[in-house]
């Protein structure tokens, strides 16, 4: 997320003054950053502190054109007891700077944790204060990542941007399906392709299923990136309908490349993929 913002810095900086708040790294840090991603532009200025009243002293004082906190988690308020990162603080400093955001006119962008579950790290009143969510997330294990949207107040959710972690930064994936299925195997059953909808874009993807006899009393249904349940009523529906005996088998199913498919056009591929493996 700090390589992302630094970006948009030099992207923006170009006509903008942006102010960097940073309770995370030190000046030294994001100096290390910013000459790896080759950002230099002259309008972006650098503050260092967690100090929620200090940093809105400093937004009220030199007016920036664009300011970014990163990130929540990390800021506080002298008038709460409460340690940084806690539900009262967070919902508390976010207040402050939205009402420094609309009282100047200034953009702010807020960056926050997520918890295991993907939920924003604190109270979900977070989300009905700002006027924008944005999710950035990936599987640890590709390189790649994806910007969706949750919620905008003032245009459409339906698009996402896919990007791909090089040594120079963020770099936009133009082709997201060819990269996803460049290790497919051919040949081999146990897989299938399928298109999933993210947002207004198509991307193809793989969804991988190995059925096998099970030694537990009860079988083994596991999922990766696709519905437990749903997994759990295309087994029986496939054994009901056409007579294929899961119930005495375990099932593990996959998509490839850390996507999480909700669509119900999945269901024929993953039903395919489970065919061809039995």
């Amino acid at each position: 997320k700090s390589t992302l913002l630094l970006q948009i810095c030099e992207h923006l900086g170009q006509t903008l003054r942006i102010l960097y708040v940073s309770g995370e790294e030190s000046a030294r840090q994001l100096k290390l950053r910013a000459n790896r991603l080759h950002v230099s532009s002259e309008n972006l200025y650098i503050l260092t502190s967690t100090d929620v009243e200090a940093i809105c002293s400093t937004i009220l004082q030199h007016k920036p054109d664009l300011v970014m906190i990163d990130s929540i988690q990390t800021m506080c308020m002298d008038g709460i007891s409460s340690s940084p990162g806690s539900i009262t603080q967070v919902r508390e400093s976010t207040n402050a700077f939205l009402r420094t955001a609309k009282s100047e006119d200034i953009p702010v962008f807020i960056v926050g944790h997520v918890n295991k579950d993907g939920a924003i790290a604190g109270p979900k009143v977070l989300e009905h204060m700002v006027d924008t969510v944005l999710y950035f997330d990936g599987d640890k294990q590709y390189s790649y990542r994806m910007l969706r949207a949750v919620k905008n107040r003032f245009g459409s959710t339906n698009e996402i941007g896919i990007f791909e972690m090089e040594a120079e930064g963020l770099c936009e994936v133009e082709n997201p399906s060819e990269y996803l299925l460049s290790q497919r195997p051919l040949g081999v059953s146990g897989n299938c392709t399928m298109c999933a909808m993210e947002g207004t874009r198509p991307l193809l993807a793989e969804i991988q299923a190995l059925v096998t006899p099970t030694v537990y009393p009860a079988p083994r249904r596991t999922s990766t990136g696709f519905d437990y349940t749903r997994l759990n009523l295309l087994s029986a529906v496939l054994e009901k309908r056409m007579g294929l005996r899961l119930g005495t088998t375990d099932i593990y199913m996959n998509v490839v490349g850390g996507l999480r498919v909700d669509d119900p056009s999945a269901d024929l591929p993953a039903c395919m993929a489970l065919i061809s493996k039995r």
